[in-house]
């Protein structure tokens, strides 16, 4: 009695009609960006300084570049040497008094600078950028740079809790349901997160949008394998999350073109208006349908994926169902399996840690790339391409290396670079960027290795509620890295790089315990993950579907 897979061998693994679906979902995908890393944008914090009454018209009188009304009226920033300008305090004089001096204004005043009184930034900011941003437009600096902090984490919080929610309705409405409804809702709160006047509000439809778009973009993950057979799972697998990358390259390029913050948000939204047509050209998963006993409408599927694929099918189905030869023997997933015996444990913990780091090394680097001081966009551009060869190396080592030793070294190397990059001095900034590139590179294929890694580690019984809760930790490593990020770099620039390294070689470290899975069947039960060196094959539960044996002969 054949299989689903062996259906689709018979109408197409991956055909025209994959392909159609792979394509539409992949620019689901990249649509993603913005939403994930937008803040290196959206919040870009230029160089700024206090705005002190009364300076500008003394530079003008005095004939000052503007090189030497810094050097006049701007104090040192603590701790960071004479070539910077403090951000956060300016002079406490009045630079309107007459008698002031034009080669030294503060000493004819107290007759040394040091003497000279400070006071915070009563009267606003001064930056030194063209465009608009968040930090630009509600002075996120200074006493309110937190706030900053809190945007990016509201977004990952949303992450955090609509992941559970979302992955319930796709499992009890469809994937295509929860596609559209997710798209409308994301595409409803980024259009009013553009208008809304207040900081408040902004964070409100941030988290709103995190709330159903990391939901949306998994929901395509599992749709485009779904649809796909066996041997291509993996790599199309792989291949979505590299249009994420695609993404990456395309936001930079709209960003570049519109350096205000509103405008960006409403031109990177709009097209997302365009993916509300998937109600006509995207399927329902036919896995999912099956599932669900809707015989009726998986057969029509099927038969659309034959007629595109232009395929031969099997002429009549007699019936669709779930057959399990061990319906005695099922068991209920429980938290506490997770962690009751020690494979188990073991395997949690680690797999939760490397979730958590990859969030935080990924995420952290693109935000600490923006502080870096060189030309955003051109960094954002290098660091992005090191995704693609990432990708590339995914897909030729893990069936003949294996999993555990790419996954390994990629986590040491991203550590590795991140320590490497804190050192290297600021004057040789072409080799920094070259090293968080390397970092980037690493922590991208962690990222990728450790999504499917997770699944070949649970029996089935339990590996969606496993893969759930482990995952979930990679939003709480978003929630906590932008105060890692930009914090600690008001201490020492580089001291989240340090942060980056120590959790990376952990991370490295600990993969090397988790037992190699290349070859290996899915283990059903906690027995088989407790002896994960048994290589015979536990049953599987298959979706069958009758058919008639002769007619699949003929075609």
């Amino acid at each position: 009695m054949p299989t689903f897979d062996d259906i689709l061998e018979q109408v197409g693994e991956f055909g025209r009609f994959q392909k159609q679906t792979f394509f539409v979902l992949c620019l689901l995908s990249a649509a993603f960006t913005p939403i994930y890393v937008g803040v290196v944008f959206f919040g870009f914090t230029p160089e700024h300084r206090c705005f002190s009454p009364g300076v500008v018209e003394l530079s003008q009188r005095c004939g000052w570049s503007l090189a030497e009304q810094l050097n006049h009226t701007v104090p040192e920033w603590g701790g960071h040497g004479t070539t910077f300008g403090s951000r956060c305090r300016r002079y406490d004089v009045d630079w309107n008094a007459t008698g002031l001096s034009c080669t030294d204004p503060l000493g004819s005043l107290a007759g040394n600078r040091s003497s000279v009184p400070l006071s915070p930034c009563r009267d606003g900011w001064l930056y030194d950028y063209p465009g608009t941003s968040l930090v630009t437009e509600f002075n996120l600096v200074c006493e309110d740079s937190w706030k900053l902090d809190l945007f990016q984490s509201s977004v990952n919080a949303g992450f955090f809790i609509g992941s559970v929610n979302i992955g319930y309705i796709a499992d009890r409405f469809g994937r295509k349901f929860c596609l559209l409804t997710t798209i409308l809702a994301n595409v409803v709160c980024g259009i009013l997160l553009v208008f809304v006047p207040s900081y408040l509000w902004i964070v409100i439809f941030r988290f709103l949008q995190g709330l159903v778009s990391k939901g949306c973009w998994t929901a395509g993950y599992i749709l485009v394998t779904e649809v796909v057979g066996p041997q291509y799972r993996r790599t199309v697998g792989i291949l979505y999350q590299t249009a994420f990358s695609v993404g990456l390259l395309v936001f930079d390029a709209i960003a570049y073109a519109i350096p205000h913050w509103r405008w960006l948000q409403l031109t990177v939204t709009l097209p997302s208006c365009f993916f509300l047509l998937f109600h006509w050209f995207l399927p329902e998963s036919p896995r999912w349908l099956i599932s669900q006993g809707k015989n009726d409408e998986a057969k029509k599927i099927v038969s659309d994926i034959a007629k595109k694929n232009r395929k031969k099918m099997p002429s009549h189905f007699e019936d669709i169902k779930f057959e399990d030869d061990d319906e005695g023997g099922k068991q209920s997933p429980s938290l506490i399996d997770l962690v009751r015996t020690p494979q188990m444990r073991k395997n949690t913990l680690i797999l939760m840690y490397n979730w958590f780091t990859s969030s935080v090394l990924y995420q952290g680097l693109i935000m600490h790339m923006g502080l870096a001081g060189g030309n955003i966009y051109l960094d954002f551009l290098y660091s992005a391409l090191v995704e693609f060869p990432a990708a590339f190396i995914i897909i030729i080592t893990i069936d003949r290396v294996g999993r555990r030793y790419p996954w390994a070294a990629a986590n040491l190397v991203a550590g590795a670079a991140c320590l490497v990059t804190a050192l290297i001095p600021a004057d040789i900034y072409w080799l920094k960027l070259i090293a968080a590139c390397l970092g980037r590179m690493g922590i991208t294929m962690a990222f990728e290795m450790v999504c499917f890694v997770n699944t070949e580690l649970y029996p089935t019984y339990i590996r969606n509620l496993g893969v759930m809760v482990c995952s979930a930790l990679c939003d709480v490593g978003g929630i906590v890295v932008p105060f890692i990020v930009y914090r600690l770099v008001e201490i020492w620039h580089e001291l989240p790089l340090v942060v980056f390294t120590v959790l990376g070689l952990i991370a490295g470290g600990l993969v090397l315990l988790l037992p190699e899975t290349k070859g290996r069947v899915l283990p059903e039960t906690v027995e088989d993950v407790e002896n994960f060196h048994r290589q015979s094959a536990p049953k599987d539960k298959k979706i069958y579907l009758h058919v008639q044996t002769s007619e699949v002969a003929r075609d």
